[in-house]
C-alpha cells in the first residue's frame, strides 16, 4: 500500500495522505493534497478521466522512491 490515495478535485486528479474511507472520499470531503492545495473531493466517472496534477504525481513518485 502507498501512503497516499488519488482523488479527483478542482479539475485534476490529486493525491492526499488523508485517511480514505472504504469506498473512497465522499463528494465534498475537504482534503489537503500532496501539492499542498486545500480541495474538496469530487465523485463520478468523468472526474477520474481528468489529467493528473503534475506536482502531486512528482511527490507521489518521491514518496515511493520511484523515478518518473
Amino acid at each position: 500500500m502507498h501512503p497516499f490515495h488519488w482523488v479527483p478535485a478542482s479539475g485534476e486528479r490529486h493525491a492526499s495522505t488523508a485517511p480514505r474511507p472504504h469506498g473512497g472520499y465522499p463528494a465534498g470531503t475537504p482534503l489537503t493534497t500532496l501539492c499542498e492545495q486545500r480541495i474538496h473531493a469530487e465523485v463520478g466517472d468523468i472526474p477520474w478521466l481528468w489529467s493528473t496534477c503534475v506536482s502531486c504525481n512528482a511527490e507521489a513518485h518521491r514518496l515511493v522512491g520511484a523515478s518518473r
